[in-house]
């Protein structure tokens, strides 16, 4: 298989995975304090939002790479 149409595919499985899920949810830590023997963390919760014309666009482009034909 040529390298073209393979990066074609994978764009449109990555194009169509981020329309389905938009939100990439991650973890982090915020904040370290220690007291004495005692050590706190605060973990905070945030998602990294995808916007869904970089799905369709990734999606476009994997499709002409996979129809274009050598001419």
């Amino acid at each position: 298989m040529r390298l073209k149409p393979l990066a074609g595919l994978l764009l449109i499985g990555l194009g169509a995975a981020s329309l389905a899920w938009p939100d990439i949810p991650y973890t982090k830590s915020t904040h370290n304090a220690k007291l004495g023997p005692l050590e706190f963390t605060m973990k905070e919760k945030d998602a990294l939002r995808i916007p869904p014309w970089v799905g369709l666009g990734a999606v476009a482009i994997g499709t002409l790479l996979v129809w274009r034909r050598k001419g």
